[in-house]
């Protein structure tokens, strides 16, 4: 049996990224088209000012989603995706703890 360790690259794959963005992308740019009167019968200028609005509001948040998304996979660690935790997570750590075993008091100095 081999012991594979995920790497960051394993965690969430450029494609993975590219596509979580581009499906925001494309959602905000039809809700931007659908609230801006896109699909009206207005005028051909108003319809194409609400497309180049939407494209342009796609755009931004493609780019907004990308970046965060890249940023938040910068804080995981790859070697915790695999780790168990077998206590819960907000439990304080066992140096943590006081002689007789109780949590220290909120007021005190470490």
């Amino acid at each position: 049996m081999t012991d594979d360790k995920p790497t960051r690259r394993d965690l969430m794959k450029p494609v993975h990224l590219l596509g979580w963005s581009f499906a925001a992308a494309v959602f905000a740019g039809f809700v931007t088209a659908l609230s801006t009167g896109a699909f009206t019968d207005q005028g051909s200028d108003i319809v194409a000012n609400a497309w180049r609005i939407a494209a342009i509001v796609a755009g931004i948040v493609f780019i907004v989603v990308v970046l965060s998304l890249a940023l938040l996979l910068l804080v995981v660690d790859p070697q915790d995706v695999v780790k168990e935790h077998d206590k819960p997570v907000l439990a304080p750590d066992d140096d943590e703890q006081g002689e007789d075993g109780s949590a220290p008091e909120a007021g005190s100095a470490r």
